[in-house]
C-alpha cells in the first residue's frame, strides 16, 4: 500500500520525523476490535495492540486510538497516536462526561438519512452541529430513492436546516447519485457515513467499492434496513479515496461543540445579533429579532426549539466537564502531596 493513497501528507511525514527516528513506522488504524486493532501500513494490513507504555498514560477513552488515526508502531505494538487533523466526537452514553471518537481524520463526513420512517430534520440538525465542530465537511445523503414516494418534501426540509451543505439523493439500487458522492472522494480523502441503522450506509460503500466487501441484510416489509454493522471499519477504494462505515447510532450526544451550533444554527443567531439587547433571552423582551422572525413565519419555531434544546445541552455538558477539571486537579495535588511527605519521611529517616 502507498501511505499516500491513504492519507498521509506532507505535514504528517513532518510531525512522525521523531517516531522515524526512534524506528518506528507509521500505521492507520482500520478497524477496532476489544483489545487489538487492524492497521493498514505501507507493507499491506496487520494486527496490532496498544503498547503497555502508551496504554499507561492515557488518562481517558479518547487517548485511544480510534479508526482513522494515524499511529507509530513497532513489532505490531502502537507506541503513540498522532494528532488529529479532524475528529467526529460524542458523549459516551453511559459516562458522566467521556468522549468517544467516532471518526478520526476524516474529509468529509455523510450525514446518511433515508427517505421515509428515518427522516428527521432535528435529527438531521443535532448531527450537523457535530459534522460542523468536527472539522470535516458535512454533506447530507438521502438513501433509498427508489422507495420514496415523495422526494421532493425531505429534500425542501433538508434544506431548510442544512445551509450550505451539499444534498445528494442516491438509491444504492439504480445508481442515482453515487457519481455525486464520488466528487467528495479522490486519492487520499477520507468520507465518514454517519447515520442511523437500516438507512444503508453498508449497501453505499460496497457500491461505491464496486465490490461486496460489508454484510448488509434485506430490507424489512415496511421499507426500513436491518441492523448489520457492528464495528467501525476505514475501507480503501480501489478507484481512490477511502470510506469509513460506522454502525447506526441510536443515540447522539453532544461533546463540546459550541462552535458547531454557530455553523449549524447561522439562521438563528444571526436573528439573535439583530435583537435590540445582546443578553436578550428571546422570551419577552421588546424589539427581540428572533420572535419577530418565529411570529412572521421566516424562523419555524421546531428549529428555534431545537436550537434552544441544544444550547441547553452543550451547557449542562459544560458545566460538568468544569466539575471534572477540577476533580482531577485535586487528585493531581494530592498525589503530588502525598508524594512530597514520602520523600521528607524517607530523608527524615536518614
Amino acid at each position: 500500500m502507498n501511505l499516500y493513497d491513504l492519507g498521509w501528507s506532507d505535514q504528517l511525514e513532518s510531525e512522525f520525523e521523531p517516531h522515524a527516528a526512534a524506528g518506528l513506522v507509521p500505521a492507520r488504524v482500520a478497524v477496532e476490535h476489544r483489545g487489538a486493532y487492524d492497521v493498514y501500513t505501507g507493507g499491506g494490513e496487520q494486527r496490532a495492540e496498544i503498547a503497555p507504555k502508551l496504554r499507561a498514560s492515557a488518562s481517558r477513552r479518547a487517548d485511544f486510538p480510534a479508526v482513522g488515526d494515524w499511529v507509530a508502531l513497532r513489532d505490531g505494538m502502537i507506541q503513540a497516536v498522532l494528532p488529529r487533523r479532524t475528529k467526529f466526537s460524542r458523549k459516551v452514553a453511559w459516562a458522566e462526561t467521556d468522549e468517544q471518537v467516532v471518526a478520526a481524520n476524516v474529509d468529509v463526513v455523510f450525514l446518511v438519512t433515508a427517505f421515509g420512517h428515518d427522516f428527521n430534520p432535528r435529527r438531521l440538525e443535532r448531527y450537523l452541529v457535530m459534522a460542523w465542530e468536527s472539522g470535516a465537511e458535512p454533506a447530507v445523503v438521502l438513501t433509498k430513492s427508489d422507495l420514496a414516494d415523495d422526494v421532493d418534501g425531505p429534500v425542501l426540509e433538508a434544506e431548510a436546516v442544512a445551509f450550505g451543505v451539499p444534498i445528494h439523493v442516491v438509491s444504492a439500487v439504480t445508481g442515482e447519485g453515487l457519481e455525486g458522492l464520488r466528487t467528495h472522494l479522490g486519492r487520499g480523502r477520507t468520507a465518514a457515513l454517519l447515520g442511523s441503522s437500516g438507512v444503508g450506509k453498508s449497501t453505499l460503500v460496497n457500491r461505491l467499492a464496486a465490490q461486496e466487501l460489508l454484510a448488509t441484510a434485506e430490507i424489512r416489509s415496511d421499507g426500513r434496513g436491518r441492523h448489520t454493522t457492528t464495528h467501525r471499519e476505514l475501507v480503501l477504494l480501489m478507484g481512490g479515496g477511502l470510506v469509513l462505515d460506522t454502525p447506526g447510532m441510536r443515540e447522539l450526544q453532544l461533546w463540546e461543540s459550541a462552535d458547531g451550533l454557530g455553523e449549524a444554527f447561522t439562521d438563528v443567531e444571526a436573528l439573535a445579533a439583530r435583537c435590540r439587547f445582546s443578553d436578550c433571552a428571546h422570551r419577552r423582551e421588546p424589539g427581540c429579532a428572533v420572535r419577530d422572525a418565529i411570529g412572521r413565519g421566516e424562523l419555524p419555531a421546531e428549529r428555534y426549539a431545537s436550537y434552544e434544546k441544544l444550547k441547553r445541552e452543550l451547557y449542562r455538558l459544560e458545566i460538568r466537564l468544569d466539575k471534572r477539571a477540577r476533580a482531577d486537579e485535586a487528585r493531581r495535588r494530592r498525589v503530588f502531596y502525598r508524594e512530597v511527605r514520602a520523600r521528607t519521611k524517607t530523608s527524615r529517616k536518614r
